[in-house]
């Protein structure tokens, strides 16, 4: 059976994979791009577990990719917002919604990322396909795509969009 870390791993994607490899990480980071702050919108976008949610919120603030605030008391709740290493995770999580979207997405892609600054799509190297422009997580808007849940339509907590 194989270990659940990659402690004695000297390699770069072992080490980022200790960060973001457990399942969830990555939809949560996504969230967290698109804006998602707070837990329960968290919970309602991913319909994850509260302890799995806590769990990865905790790892991914302790390594440095999300930043946890408070916003209340009263009871206490917090925030979680986006670190410069969160936004440097931007590129890989649109190289696997482009991915994704290529080889996975039968009914067409179920998000759109479009060049805020011209209204063309990303394409792989993360550029725009129609000025050519390289992008960032600044440089973009998401919206519904062809394959996206109708509204009012569940999605299964195993498959999120």
């Amino acid at each position: 059976m194989l270990p659940r870390t990659y402690e004695g791993q000297v390699c770069s994607i072992a080490r980022s994979l200790e960060v973001v490899g457990e399942r969830w990480t990555l939809l949560i980071v996504r969230d967290a791009l698109r804006g998602t702050r707070r837990f329960e919108d968290f919970r309602a976008n991913l319909g994850i577990a509260h302890n799995i949610l806590s769990d990865r919120l905790g790892k991914l603030c302790e390594a440095g990719v999300l930043e946890r605030s408070l916003y209340q008391t009263r009871p206490d709740r917090y925030e979680y917002q986006v670190t410069a290493a969160g936004l440097d995770l931007w590129p890989v999580i649109m190289s696997l919604l482009l991915w994704g979207d290529h080889h996975r997405a039968t009914e067409g892609p179920p998000l759109l990322v479009r060049h805020r600054g011209c209204g063309g799509s990303l394409r792989p190297g993360l550029t725009c396909d129609r000025c050519g422009r390289s992008l960032g997580p600044h440089d973009c808007d998401m919206e519904p795509g062809p394959g996206a849940q109708p509204a009012g339509a569940s999605v299964s907590p195993a498959s999120p969009a």
